[in-house]
C-alpha cells in the first residue's frame, strides 16, 4: 500500500510538467491575410476643378507598391533578351515617368497617362475601375514598331499592349475603357502634332497569355464618346 501511495505521489508531481509538453506543438501555418484592396486614395489626385495632380501622384509613396501589387503579368516588349526584360510594374513606371494627366469618369474610373522619359512616342495609360471590391487595373502601352518608319513620320506604326490584373474577354471590352483609350489616342504624343497610328493590339492575361485583337475593338484611333463630360469622385 505504501509503495502504491509513493507511486501516486510521483505521478501527481510529474503530471503538471507533462501538460506544457502536450500543449506545445509545431507552429501551424495559417494563410496570410490578403492586403486590403482600397485604392480610394487615387481620387485625391483627380479633378475637379482643374487637371489632376499627376506629378504628385507619381511621387506618392503608395504608387510604386500599387503597381507592384496589381501589375504582375510577364512582358517581353520592353527590354531585350540579352539585357533582360523589366517587370511589368517597372515598365509601367517607365511609361508614366513623365506624367501627363489624371482624369476621372462617371464617379468610378480613374485614368492616368504619361510617357517615357526623353522618348514620349512611348506612352503609357493606367486605367482603374474602382467600382468593385476587387478593382480592375489595366496598364496599356503604345510601343513604336522600330523596323518601320521613324516616330516623327505620319505613317509610323505602333503596337498597343494591354495588361490586366483580372482576365477579361477580348470580345467584351468595357465601353468605359474604350472611351479612355479613344480619348488618349485622339491626342498626339507630347512635342508633336502627329497622331499615332495603332496597327496592332495585344491583350495580355494576368498569366501572360497574349490575345491578338483589333485596335478598333479597344477604341484605339477612335473618337468614341470624346465629348462625354468627365465627373470626379465626390
Amino acid at each position: 500500500m505504501r509503495q502504491f501511495l509513493q507511486l501516486a505521489v510521483v505521478f501527481l508531481t510529474l503530471a503538471p510538467m507533462a501538460v506544457p509538453a502536450q500543449i506545445s506543438s509545431p507552429q501551424i501555418d495559417r494563410p496570410k491575410k490578403q492586403p486590403k484592396e482600397n485604392l480610394e486614395w487615387l481620387w485625391k489626385y483627380a479633378p475637379p476643378p482643374a487637371d489632376g495632380r499627376e506629378n504628385d501622384l507619381v511621387l506618392d509613396p503608395r504608387f510604386r507598391p500599387f503597381l507592384a501589387q496589381y501589375l504582375t503579368a510577364p512582358q517581353i516588349f520592353w527590354g531585350n533578351p540579352k539585357t533582360g526584360y523589366k517587370s511589368l510594374a517597372e515598365t509601367a513606371l517607365d511609361f508614366l515617368s513623365v506624367p501627363d494627366k489624371v482624369l476621372a469618369d462617371d464617379n468610378r474610373y480613374v485614368t492616368i497617362t504619361g510617357c517615357v522619359y526623353r522618348f514620349c512616342p512611348s506612352r503609357g495609360l493606367l486605367w482603374v475601375d474602382l467600382g468593385s471590391p476587387h478593382p480592375l487595373v489595366i496598364f496599356s502601352a503604345i510601343d513604336w514598331v522600330k523596323d518601320n518608319k521613324t516616330p516623327d513620320q505620319p505613317d509610323a506604326e505602333y503596337t498597343m499592349w494591354l495588361f490586366t490584373n483580372h482576365p477579361i474577354e477580348p470580345d467584351h471590352i468595357s465601353s468605359a475603357l474604350m472611351h479612355s483609350i479613344a480619348r488618349w489616342t485622339a491626342e498626339p504624343a507630347s512635342g508633336t502634332t502627329v497622331l499615332q497610328h495603332i496597327t496592332n493590339a495585344i491583350l495580355v492575361d494576368p498569366d501572360g497569355t497574349p490575345h491578338q485583337i483589333s485596335p478598333a475593338a479597344i477604341g484605339a484611333n477612335s473618337t468614341t464618346r470624346l465629348q462625354t463630360g468627365q465627373k470626379a469622385h465626390p
